[in-house]
């Protein structure tokens, strides 16, 4: 049948080629339309069927729009982060909401119960750190990027914008309980507006939570060396180098001003519009406003000790609402932070030390010292999106040195929702918060615990991920 059809397609073909003029090619596109028409006419019954299918396995996200359910998890340790554990209780999930939570908690009737006897219910955990859903492929594929715009300063640019709603990223990253992350633009002196997104949707405001919560500043550095004085302190650092950073530095400064006096003069517009002059829309100061009137927090992204005190004296002058990211020395101005009441998110637990003479596990207790200073933080991958997956690990890294258990527990949950003022919607299982909840086996800042189920806003989520698709399809070759 196949070999008939193309046969005659062919013979078709060759007899529209022998018309004249434009009558030929219209013709001949006719001919081919109706040869590929003829092919697809022959293909097997079911082609289609399995192509789907074959789809939907390598794009879970089109499972998890289901609409939010009612659920009752019983017989479960319930690990409120915020309050003690229950060792023997209930938490009922309805409208997308946490609406009961305790040893008691009644469910309302029709709601798909979850015997959960010897597991452990735990907030989902929250990374305040990376660039999730904006890279897919961070090297070799540029097209899959989108963390920076062109130019210094860019206040307008917004993460939420340009995430990604179908990285493979998602779903691999709630597999291990993390449900949340702070998705940050980079580079320039401005990188943009950071989103605080949930870890499921299906468009770009499915994802974002909050679609912009704070700005990100990198804020201007010495190069070479590193804080604290002496000679290699001062390596590669020039007149030139600290002229150049002064220079950038006060071009921040008069945008930020110019911004502030900005959003003044749309108040006063906004206050009397028939006698004060309409002020020039001006993008870049219209988003830069809020956060130059300490309405809303920035991001400074700081490691080295230097780095840290200047982002605070600059904070302080311009009256800004900072947060330190990074901090890997953060352990030696604890006492500036806690006078100040700056939090850090700690984005370095797992990696090695900034200096050469650093003991090991300068790092690894670097969140343990910040604790015992009362100094405000949390702990991040700083991950682009592959690994914020390990977060977990990093939590577990800070408590193996010094962390106590319950306070690494916090660093992942409680304080990144502090942080960022979302601390009345997550971070912990209480009555009214939204049902980002994580079911486990064990643990979960252990290696060997399994998540056995997982909701985002009341949504169950398949525990499908691109690692588990690749482990059902290699697992039985021999």
């Amino acid at each position: 049948m196949k070999r008939i059809q193309n046969i005659a397609a062919s013979k078709t073909i060759r007899r529209a080629r022998a018309m004249p003029g434009g009558l030929k090619r219209v013709a001949v596109e006719a001919c081919a339309l109706a040869a590929c028409l003829a092919l697809l006419a022959a293909l097997p019954s079911g082609f289609f069927a399995r192509t789907a299918s074959a789809q939907d396995i390598v794009s879970p996200v089109a499972q998890e729009t289901s609409a939010p359910g009612t659920y009752v998890i019983r017989n479960a340790r319930i690990m409120t982060v915020s309050g003690p554990d229950i060792e023997n209780g209930t938490l009922v999930i309805s409208g997308g909401k946490i609406t009961g939570v305790g040893a008691n908690a009644s469910a309302p009737a029709g709601a798909t119960e979850i015997d959960a006897r010897g597991l452990f219910v735990y907030p989902g955990m929250i990374d305040a750190g990376t660039s999730m859903a904006l890279v897919e492929i961070g090297s070799g594929a540029p097209g899959t990027v989108d963390t920076s715009e062109l130019g210094d300063m860019n206040p307008n640019a917004m993460a939420w914008v340009a995430l990604n709603p179908h990285s493979a990223h998602l779903d691999v990253t709630r597999f291990a309980g993390v449900t949340n992350a702070v998705s940050l633009p980079q580079g320039g002196i401005i990188s943009g507006q950071a989103a605080f997104i949930n870890l499921n949707g299906t468009t770009q405001r499915e994802l974002a939570l909050i679609p912009t919560i704070a700005l990100v500043v990198n804020f201007p550095t010495l190069g070479g060396g590193g804080g604290g004085g002496g000679f290699a302190a001062q390596q590669g650092i020039t007149p030139d180098a600290v002229s150049a950073r002064e220079r950038r530095v006060d071009e921040l400064r008069r945008m930020l001003r110019d911004a502030e006096a900005y959003g003044r003069a749309q108040d006063a517009y906004a206050r009397d519009e028939k006698s004060v002059p309409r002020p020039t829309t001006d993008v870049k100061l219209a988003a830069l406003a809020p956060y130059a009137r300490g309405e809303r927090p920035v991001i400074f992204r700081a490691d080295r000790e230097r780095d840290i005190r200047a982002s605070l004296r600059f904070a302080e002058e311009m009256k800004l609402k900072p947060i330190i990211l990074g901090g890997s020395e953060a352990w030696k101005v604890t006492s500036l932070l806690k006078e100040k009441n700056v939090a850090v998110v700690l984005d370095g637990v797992l990696n090695l030390p900034l200096r050469e003479d650093d003991a090991y596990d300068t790092l690894y207790e670097n969140a343990s010292k910040l604790q015992a200073a009362g100094v405000r933080f949390a702990i991040s991958t700083g991950d682009s999106g592959a690994h914020v997956r390990d977060l977990p690990f990093h939590a577990g890294m800070a408590a193996a040195y010094g962390l106590p258990r319950n306070e690494a527990l916090k660093a992942v949950t409680l304080y990144p929702a502090q942080i960022m003022g979302v601390a009345d919607r997550l971070g912990s299982l209480e009555a009214g918060k939204i049902a980002n909840v994580v079911v486990t086996d064990g643990d979960i800042l252990e290696a060997r615990t399994n998540v056995r189920h997982l909701f985002i806003a009341g949504r169950q989520i398949p525990l499908v991920s691109r690692h588990t698709l690749l482990y059902d399809q290699f697992k039985d070759r021999k």
